[in-house]
């Protein structure tokens, strides 16, 4: 009988969930697995001589039939057969029951045993060293001279994993979302209001929140706190309300009013992030102040940029400048006294040297 033919006669018998390999080609299976060992002839083997089958997997862990067919060490003459992890290191620990048969020439079992154990270590085996004698073998007439021997190992793992259960299944396709746990603590927390304990006044409006959301946010803010034990009330000078509750939605969600027009906000708002060290802030207005940097307005935004320690917004500044044309330009706008009062001596050295070489070029 083929192997084609050999495996299509297993599967009609019951195992499904059969594949099959030689000492050369393996698959891998959910159960059981048949090797063919060719041009095994068990009388002028070579005591102590080993043939491993691939890997094969069972239960989320991957195993290997071990055989001497004529004996392991001390076990000449009878066939010696194990079944071994593949993967300890990787999977852990199995419990498994095995069950070895030794099949003719139709597919029918000439010979069959079962055991099982917990494979605890890399070295761990079940078998047998006297699984059956090859003089037995040639006694039953079973066994075609074509020096094939066929093997059927099934294995049953206990101690599967909940995930390893799904080995082998088809994809469900679904997607677990990602957590939004923490967005939705803020929202209620934004919205509820429920457990503040410390009013803030600011341009004419008083706004409620929580010490220790504050706190963890803002290092400013824990600053200002810390000195404010006594009291449940902070006044903040020189900021505009609209712009304070911009700033303390973002402390409480990491996001803005969805109605906000960051464009015209992004300067004040800018300011407030620095004052109260919200660089995340500070960089979204930087991000949106580049986008509007012209002739006209190079000059604030250079001014802003240094004045509240903008690296990204400076550097899209001078950049700006550096092109062939946009600092003669920029200087012809009348904000020259503006520069000289909000940059750097050392970057207005830099823009009055570019300055000059644009002049007498």
């Amino acid at each position: 009988m083929s192997m084609s033919a050999l495996i299509s006669a297993l599967r009609g018998a019951g195992r499904q969930q059969l594949a099959a390999g030689t000492t050369v080609t393996t698959t891998q299976v959910t159960g059981s697995y048949l090797l063919r060992i060719d041009g095994c002839t068990l009388k002028t083997a070579i005591n102590d001589t080993l043939v491993k089958s691939g890997t094969f997997g069972v239960g989320g862990h991957d195993w290997r039939i071990l055989c001497y067919p004529n004996g392991a060490w001390l076990y000449r003459g009878w066939l010696s057969l194990y079944l071994e992890r593949a993967n300890h290191s990787k999977t852990g620990d199995a419990m498994a029951d095995v069950r070895m048969s030794i099949l003719d020439h139709d597919g029918k079992t000439i010979t069959t045993k079962s055991g099982g154990r917990k494979f605890s270590g890399p070295d761990d085996r079940c078998g047998w060293d006297e699984f059956v004698e090859t003089e037995a073998l040639d006694k039953e007439k079973r066994l075609k001279d074509d020096d094939n021997l066929s093997i059927l190992c099934d294995v049953i793992v206990y101690d599967t994993r909940a995930a390893d259960y799904r080995a082998g299944l088809t994809p469900t396709g679904t997607v677990v979302p990602l957590s939004e746990l923490h967005q939705q603590l803020a929202v209620v927390l934004w919205e509820s209001k429920e457990g503040v304990d410390v009013e803030i006044e600011v341009g004419g409006e008083t706004f409620a929140a929580h010490r220790w959301m504050l706190a963890a946010r803002s290092p400013a803010f824990k600053a200002e706190l810390a000195l404010t034990t006594a009291t449940n009330r902070l006044h903040i000078d020189d900021m505009d309300a609209a712009v304070f509750k911009a700033m303390l939605l973002f402390i409480y969600t990491d996001a803005l009013p969805k109605e906000l027009e960051l464009a015209t906000m992004a300067k004040p708002l800018l300011v407030a992030a620095d004052r109260y060290k919200l660089e995340r802030l500070k960089l979204i207005c930087e991000e949106e102040l580049c986008g509007h940097i012209g002739v006209q307005s190079v000059a604030a935004m250079l001014a802003l940029a240094e004045q509240n320690s903008c690296r990204v917004l400076k550097e899209a500044c001078t950049g700006f400048l550096s092109e062939p044309g946009n600092l003669k330009a920029a200087m012809a706008t009348g904000d020259f006294e503006q520069l000289k009062t909000g940059c750097h001596p050392a970057l207005m050295e830099l823009l009055m040297k570019q300055y000059i070489a644009a002049i007498e070029a």
